[in-house]
């Protein structure tokens, strides 16, 4: 039975933790105690119905003030899939929050609340999918009750949304429209919207199929080393392993591979996994140990690759950026540049454009880009960086930018 990840988003009050309560409630993955204890909180607050928000919003200070702060993760399992949902904060001051639970998702469902149609934040995190290349979308129209079930009112967002979603070229962009309150269209038809002729929710996430973001092909094979295991014991004497995760494709016994960036050459002898278990192959997303032929430098955030299949070697890189701190970044700071295992520093030598959220126009030379901006620039490395174009392999094209200071993540990139 396969996985699928994905994150509910869109602006506050859309309804987010409201649609994952319903989702959990309605399909019996909710346990009795809690069940019991989302009962008794719900009739605190005089509400008198059940507030499926609760399920998701965990922390105090969410509750206290009816949003979402940070992601919570949520599992359930239908008789069909697996499941798991990240539920993202709405206020722009969480943005960085949202990109987090973004990053390994398959699927995004962006909610839009039917009397407000597309606003910033709708587009803001419609950005951030296209550039995260999120491989399906899912556009929820919440709250469908409140405008009498309209359909001109959704034919009207489904139209707005569909032009903006050439523009960022959003693939797999499905429409569906809803009431997460009422539980219209979430695990069951609605009876009230006969005019939607689609599946409910439920059914569109149980078939829906999403290219998965491992690759378990023979092209582009990647293999960040993460540690050298050298024990030096008199039993394992000339030991020597590369341990980590393959992050994407196949390797073989007897493999020519090159280790970059230094360039260096030597074939795969042998493949350990579960503990030093021999293998003639491992695939992503698999831990394994290599051992090469040859004694060759290898050092954590080396990358192992197929010798007839490389990566982009390169100090001097163009990135998309979301920035996530709020003290502004400026051309000339200089920040560590972690892509994997890889570490380095790194300095921005310019700012080309900023994505206007609104027009979604490129703004020229802004000179600084500030708390959720997304912007495009050119960093240089301090040594040379193998990476693969974020559209071609994401999990060899995504970084972050570390503030060395204070070694908060500051930056979100997407290498171009």
């Amino acid at each position: 039975m396969d996985i699928l990840r994905f994150i509910t988003a869109g602006s506050v009050d859309d309804g987010k933790s409201t649609l994952t309560g319903r989702l959990l409630y309605d399909s019996k993955n909710i346990m009795a105690d809690t069940l019991e204890a989302i009962e008794k909180q719900s009739k605190n607050k005089e509400e008198g119905d059940l507030d499926l928000a609760l399920i998701t919003d965990g922390l105090r200070a969410e509750r206290e003030q009816g949003i979402t702060i940070d992601v919570a993760y949520k599992y359930f399992t239908t008789p069909k899939r697996k499941f798991i949902i990240a539920d993202a904060p709405g206020h722009i001051q969480y943005t960085r929050n949202m990109i987090t639970g973004a990053s390994n998702s398959d699927l995004i469902i962006i909610l839009i609340d039917a009397r407000n149609g597309v606003v910033e934040q709708t587009r803001r995190h419609s950005i951030i999918a296209s550039l995260l290349n999120l491989p399906g979308v899912i556009v929820a129209v919440n709250k469908m009750d409140l405008v009498d079930y309209s359909q001109d009112v959704y034919n009207n967002i489904v139209i707005e949304y569909a032009n903006m979603a050439k523009t960022l070229e959003l693939h797999n962009v499905t429409y569906i429209p809803i009431s997460a309150l009422n539980g219209d269209n979430i695990v069951r038809k609605s009876e009230v919207m006969p005019w939607y002729e689609g599946k409910s929710l439920m059914e569109i996430l149980e078939t829906i199929e999403v290219q998965k973001v491992i690759n378990h092909h023979r092209s582009r094979s990647r293999f960040p080393v993460q540690y050298v295991i050298r024990p030096q014991t008199g039993a394992l004497h000339d030991y020597r392993g590369y341990a980590g995760k393959i992050i994407s494709g196949v390797y073989r016994k007897g493999e020519a591979v090159t280790v970059l960036p230094s360039g260096l050459t030597s074939r795969i002898q042998t493949i350990e996994k579960d503990g030093g278990t021999p293998v003639e192959q491992a695939y992503a997303p698999q831990s394994v140990v290599l051992h090469l032929e040859d004694d060759i430098d290898i050092s954590r955030g080396d990358l192992v690759v197929p010798s007839d299949d490389l990566p982009q070697t390169a100090q001097e890189l163009e990135v998309l950026l979301c920035w996530m701190d709020h003290k502004p970044l400026f051309a000339g700071n200089k920040y560590l540049f972690q892509i994997n295992s890889t570490r380095v520093r790194s300095v921005i030598k310019n700012i080309l454009y900023k994505v206007d959220v609104n027009s979604l126009e490129k703004k020229e030379a802004p000179g600084k880009a500030e708390l959720n901006d997304v912007v495009k620039l050119i960093l240089k490395t301090s040594q040379p960086v193998a990476f693969d174009r974020h559209r071609d392999l994401r999990v060899n094209g995504s970084a972050i930018l570390i503030d060395e200071t204070s070694n908060a993540t500051v930056g979100a990139c997407m290498i171009q």
